[in-house]
């Protein structure tokens, strides 16, 4: 007889790892789930090697336990943070300190998380000197537009 009819734990077995490999392009845990009933089928599989509908069920019956127990709780505790801020989004809210005095007309510059950031006030009239806690109301291309911390936030909503 063949190789894979006499070894039917290869076959769940590269079920599995393809469907564990599948997983890393969706990040979704669904198909790691599916990898985990596979995987429970080649521990089938190696000790009834006949039984296919023995195998089935067992990958069945853990697929399943995995995907109502396991997955939720791994969702969970991985996305519990709420939305995922990327990009410039991430630095609104965060606080710096002027380096070089911001005024209107521009030119100048905060240290935020360790980076250099041109900064111009929130408004068109202040002038913030250097030393002075600032938080980033937005950010307008590469500028962060911020306000002086102790101030209260400015009501006026950006564009």
């Amino acid at each position: 007889m063949d190789w894979l009819g006499d070894n039917p734990w290869a076959i769940w077995a590269a079920i599995a790892a393809l469907l564990a490999l599948a997983e890393l392009a969706t990040l979704d845990f669904t198909l790691l789930m599916l990898a985990a009933g596979a995987l429970a089928a080649t521990g089938a599989a190696v000790v009834f090697p006949g039984l296919v509908w023995l195998q089935i069920l067992v990958a069945i019956i853990t697929a399943a336990a995995m995907l109502v127990a396991i997955r939720p709780m791994l969702v969970k505790k991985l996305h519990h943070h709420g939305e995922l801020k990327t990009g410039h989004a991430h630095e609104v809210g965060r606080s710096g300190v002027v380096v070089k005095e911001i005024h209107p007309d521009g030119g100048g510059s905060i240290r935020l998380g360790g980076e250099l950031w041109t900064a111009r006030p929130y408004d068109d009239v202040s002038t913030i000197p250097p030393g002075t806690r600032v938080e980033v109301m937005k950010i307008d291309g590469a500028t962060a537009v911020v306000y002086p911390i102790g101030d209260p936030p400015p009501h006026k909503e950006l564009g």
